[in-house]
């Protein structure tokens, strides 16, 4: 069971086929923002949506309708079943993943996992700067070892770059808890997005 309280009896075929379940892939910059449990994990599809569309990056998204609740763990959301991941991967040069969880005890805590720890760090210092209201954990020895994203067969750690993985609590993306503060999300990792662009064309 997911946080959440979603099943796990479930493979990744299995979701994509489903008839309800849809599958979005929009191949932009070569930074990627991936949220591939949307719709199970309340404002991750949207606010990756509105990320990309403010900084022109690649878009990975596999979104379900809310009563759905399909928990496929992110090492088995395999690009071998799914030729758009498979040709996002090939695309971006590095991703960046968003989740939900929940905890009681850590009701504005933003986990920062994933292999790509240099991208982590700075994803950290954007989001401090911008969601001061938010604490921002990048140091891996204080994030739940579930909740690290470090799996090599996570699909954020695929890329030739690898990637940073984002678990978001409730209150920073679930519109219904605090009404501006997902579209701030969104507007931080797009700062993420457009810096990252900035650094790697200099000359």
């Amino acid at each position: 069971m997911t946080d959440d309280g979603a099943s796990t009896e479930v493979t990744w075929p299995d979701l994509l086929a489903h008839p309800a379940v849809w599958e979005e892939s929009v191949l932009g910059a070569p930074i990627g923002l991936m949220a591939f449990h949307g719709g199970l994990e309340t404002g991750t599809a949207e606010i990756a949506r509105r990320a990309a569309a403010l900084s022109g990056a690649s878009l990975y998204v596999v979104e379900q309708p809310a009563e759905l609740r399909w928990h496929v763990p992110s090492r088995s959301v395999d690009p071998h079943h799914s030729p758009q991941l498979r040709d996002w991967l090939d695309h971006v040069e590095v991703a960046v993943a968003l989740h939900g969880y929940g905890r009681v005890r850590q009701p504005r805590r933003v986990l920062i996992g994933g292999t790509n720890r240099a991208l982590a760090g700075r994803l950290a210092v954007v989001l401090g700067a911008r969601l001061p209201e938010l604490q921002v954990v990048a140091d891996l020895d204080d994030i739940p070892r579930e909740l690290r994203g470090l799996h090599p067969a996570n699909p954020v750690n695929r890329p030739s770059g690898r990637g940073v993985q984002v678990e978001l609590p409730p209150s920073a993306r679930d519109p219904r808890l605090d009404r501006h503060l997902p579209g701030r999300v969104g507007e931080a990792l797009a700062e993420l997005v457009r810096g990252y662009l900035d650094a790697t064309t200099l000359p």
